[in-house]
């Protein structure tokens, strides 16, 4: 499966709102897709629509905010400090692997020369005592122990020559294939939800690697002093200015400082001083009773995606079966306590992972730093949704190398951003269709608007805590642009140049597609290239580019940052970004299967010199499963995916897929790939 497959047109299959399956829709995110955008706004006047939300003030109109000046254009110059730089980048050769051909095959394929191998699997005991995995035999008490469910975001550190932490999110539950017979919370045995719970969060594991390849395996002896598993029920701490505010307040934790556990945990980054920041995303449909909650939160929840009339319990996991602080009607500060970005420690098993609420609320995809010029720390943030927005926190502290104490409080105090786009093309020239300006390039300028730091609201009618709380609101006050499910940042190492996911957006119509989302009903997404004034990470103006407009390269509204489209590959619903040190850029997609018919992959593609714009596939992953990770060990010898969810919509006894052990049921895991005669990957 390493030649390229004949050039064909690739035929859609039938499309839940950009490709995920039905399944993924229920499970992942609630069926959000399905319901109406939570963005109705027309980011002119807010004063109306959101009286009421807050606790105490309206908001305003956005006009008495005012959106910033106008971007200025970008120097060339500039020394860049990305916060993990790889050593030694060296420019973008052109990719040196042969495309893996699209396919519907159960199974991960990787290029000709190259090898995989699972590291770890759902199941798999993790901590002191945990048991074999048995499937017909599950407990809660077991899988507190084990690897959990659904693999997102992947991260590993170094210990030693030959050994690791990898850290992995456990984003979500497939109740569906966990437990035969499996219908929907309101039927499901206590025991089921609460082993649902404890596959969330996210597990720590000690691995290594396997003789002298790039493969490496789950560390099964000795000590293994760092494996920890955080789940739905982990305490955990909210830091920040917000913390303590009445609207994080409950009956459980008068000082609204404290929190039980972590939720639908999706992508995440590393900091430069070694921790993991791991992203809540679609909290909302872990909640009900929405439909009771007080009046004056209604509106607030609906902008986070909660339903708040009707059945809110129908079809649900009924988490408040166990635990009443998941019914709103009882508890409806709870919800503020979720959607925040989750720093962990993974050298220090006792750290209390911390919410840290000055980088915001919403539904967090990722969180990647770099270092401003005079070393405070940027984090770069997408609010996973239909028309939601792009963040950025900008430290008010410097980083300190090796001052651990100092540098966990970095993210306590700073300033929020949220982006700003404008198109240098007439409006005429955007008509929906993917068709290029006549400057022959999607671009413009922007601006990063300030929304608050930790002593000062910018945004009119709103507090600090109001700003970090109900932070989509306050976005809206401001007139940000609404973009096509913003997820996953990464900054270059060797250009310092950054790059957003924007994964789909069937709902954009033709009269709202604007150049930085130039394309009406946008299944296959796109991504956007970004370069901050003077090439500073603490620069409040920038230029775009549109570098990719994701489908089959034979459509016409495609776009390969002008490369020629009969030497590319397909490509739809990019998701997750990252680097080689060599600055090319890596994409894992999420979506695939429903729009251009073939499995999700993880693709690479040159993003500077000649070959810029020359995508290739370097893995597929198995039927109806994601491709997510990804990670390129700094040596650029592994690659680390994460296939989650495969076999989605398939049953226990009908699976869809019995990736990775061929048995009668399906298990996410993450898996390491590397070239057999020990080459840089991709190279």
């Amino acid at each position: 499966m390493s030649q390229p497959a004949p050039r064909r047109r690739l035929l859609p299959l039938i499309s839940h709102f950009g490709g995920r399956s039905r399944a993924t829709c229920r499970f992942r995110c609630g069926d959000a897709c399905f319901h109406e955008a939570p963005n109705t706004s027309g980011n002119e006047y807010f004063g109306d629509i959101y009286a009421g939300v807050l606790s105490r003030r309206n908001v305003l109109r956005a006009g008495a905010v005012g959106a910033g000046a106008a971007a200025v254009g970008v120097g060339a110059g500039g020394a860049f400090s990305p916060a993990l730089a790889a050593p030694g980048g060296r420019g973008n050769p052109r990719l040196g692997f042969t495309s893996v051909a699209p396919n519907t095959i159960d199974d991960v394929v990787v290029p000709e020369g190259y090898d995989h191998r699972v590291v770890v699997r759902w199941g798999d005991p993790v901590l002191p005592g945990a048991p074999e995995f048995d499937f017909s035999r599950q407990t809660a008490e077991a899988q507190e122990k084990q690897f959990g469910y659904n693999c997102d975001y992947v991260a590993f550190v170094e210990l030693e020559r030959d050994r690791g932490l990898l850290w992995v999110n456990h984003e979500y539950t497939n109740e569906n294939l966990m437990f035969a017979g499996y219908t929907d919370g309101n039927d499901a045995d206590l025991e089921q939800i609460k082993i649902g719970m404890a596959a969330h969060g996210g597990s720590i594991v000690e691995i290594e690697r396997v003789g002298r390849t790039g493969a490496w395996k789950l560390v099964t002896k000795g000590r293994r002093r760092y494996n920890r598993r955080i789940t739905a029920t982990t305490p955990m701490r909210l830091t920040g200015p917000a913390a303590g505010d009445p609207l994080l307040r409950t009956e459980a934790d008068p000082k609204g400082t404290e929190v039980l556990g972590m939720l639908n945990n999706c992508a995440g980054g590393m900091t430069p001083w070694g921790t993991i920041l791991t992203a809540e995303e679609n909290f909302n449909q872990y909640f009900v009773g929405g439909e009771s909650a007080p009046e004056e939160a209604k509106a607030a929840l609906k902008r986070y995606g909660f339903a708040t009339s009707g059945d809110t319990r129908a079809g649900s996991r009924r988490f408040d079966r166990v635990d009443e602080r998941f019914d709103l009607s009882k508890h409806p500060n709870e919800a503020n306590r979720f959607g925040y970005i989750v720093e962990i420690d993974p050298f220090d098993p006792d750290y209390k992972p911390r919410k840290r609420t000055a980088l915001g609320r919403f539904k967090h995809e990722g969180a990647n730093t770099r270092l401003t010029k005079d070393k405070r720390v940027a984090v770069y943030m997408g609010d996973d949704e239909r028309f939601d927005y792009m963040y950025k926190f900008v430290s008010d502290k410097q980083y300190r190398k090796g001052s651990r104490r100092h540098n966990d409080t970095l993210l306590d105090s700073g300033t929020l951003y949220v982006a700003k786009l404008t198109g240098d093309s007439p409006a005429s020239q955007i008509d929906g269709s993917g068709k290029l300006p006549r400057d022959g390039e999607f671009d413009g300028t922007g601006t990063w608007i300030k929304l608050c730091d930790s002593r000062k609201s910018y945004v009119e009618g709103f507090t600090v805590a109001e700003v970090l709380i109900h932070t989509r609101l306050a976005a809206d006050a401001v007139g940000a642009t609404k973009m096509d499910r913003p997820e996953d940042f990464e900054a270059s190492p060797v250009t310092g140049k950054v790059y957003c996911a924007l994964t789909n957006n069937t709902s954009r119509t033709p009269e709202q597609a604007d150049e930085p989302n130039p394309r009406a009903a946008n299944k296959f997404g796109h991504i956007l290239e970004i370069t901050e004034r003077r090439n500073d990470a603490g620069a409040t103006s920038f230029t775009w580019k549109v570098l990719l407009v994701c489908g089959d390269p034979e459509d016409e509204s495609t776009y390969f940052a002008g490369y020629d489209k009969s030497k590319v590959v397909p490509i739809s619903s990019p998701d997750n970004l990252t680097f080689d040190k060599r600055g090319n850029l890596w994409i894992s997609t999420d979506g695939q299967p429903g729009t251009i018919n073939c499995n999700d992959a993880l693709h690479a593609v040159p993003v500077e010199g000649r070959h810029r714009g020359e995508l290739k596939t370097f893995a597929t992953v198995p039927v109806g499963a994601e491709c997510c990770g990804p990670f390129i060990t700094e040596d650029q010898k592994t690659v680390f995916i994460a296939p989650q969810h495969p076999g989605e919509d398939g049953v226990v006894g009908a699976p869809q897929s019995t990736w990775p052990d061929r048995g009668d049921f399906p298990r996410p895991s993450v898996v390491s790939i590397w070239h057999t005669r020990g080459k840089d990957v991709g190279v």
